[in-house]
């Protein structure tokens, strides 16, 4: 695994209940590259990532994530990796009855932050990276699904993280909320994030171009460029 490699897969199967869903998947992802993993629904894409923060095992030759090796990895260093991938899901996945501020209180607290004047201060820094800081007291059932998704995102960043992980994250959006959620994300990998996003929107992907994964028939085609 090259020093500057954030993901790096040899030969990885992935299985889903007991069903083999992809085989010899082999590529790296480097350092603050943004990466659209697609493919048809079904064909592996949320798997896929499942596997890279440890939800689902990984069986291969190599499997190496933010340093971490899947194959050797202990329940007890699933939260350490986790720390340093932040996840992005198309359903937001919010605490419906805490506000926005205490929905990433919550996972602060959880993640082991102990001192509440640092706290207060992470999630002003995120939420004004998402240019939320007018809702930080609103529950997200006032709020709109752009800013649902704006939320997530600011959760994902809390921990600062070597990887972001999003999984269909414009799946829900109209399409202009759709564009302003992927000119929010790229700015995320420009300050050096590595970004790895499902999707089945190719309108997206050709008005964001960057490097393509394609999960196919049970296996993984790697572009290693961008689609113009």
């Amino acid at each position: 695994m090259a020093e500057t490699s954030v993901v790096s897969l040899q030969e990885l199967s992935v299985s889903q209940k007991n069903k083999l869903v992809l085989t010899d998947v082999n590529f790296q992802i480097e350092k603050g590259e943004f990466v659209y993993l697609i493919g048809k629904t079904g064909s592996g894409k949320s798997s896929l990532l499942q596997t890279l923060f440890a939800e689902l095992p990984a069986e291969a030759k190599e499997a190496m994530v933010c340093d971490f090796n899947l194959l050797t990895l202990k329940k007890k260093q699933v939260p350490f990796l986790r720390r340093k991938i932040g996840i992005i899901f198309q359903d937001y996945r919010l605490l419906e009855d805490r506000s926005v501020k205490d929905n990433l209180y919550f996972v602060l607290k959880a993640t082991g932050w102990k001192d509440n004047r640092a706290i207060d201060k992470r999630i002003m820094e995120v939420i004004s990276d998402v240019d939320l800081v007018a809702k930080l007291g609103a529950r997200p059932h006032q709020l709109s699904g752009g800013e649902k998704q704006r939320v997530a995102i600011a959760r994902a960043l809390l921990n600062n993280p070597e990887l972001i992980l999003a999984d269909e994250p414009t799946g829900n959006l109209d399409p202009q909320t759709s564009n302003e959620i992927m000119r929010l994300l790229l700015k995320i990998c420009q300050s050096g994030h590595t970004v790895i996003m499902a999707t089945h929107n190719y309108n997206l992907i050709h008005k964001f171009p960057g490097r393509i994964i394609k999960c196919e028939e049970g296996s993984i085609v790697d572009s290693d460029n961008k689609l113009n």
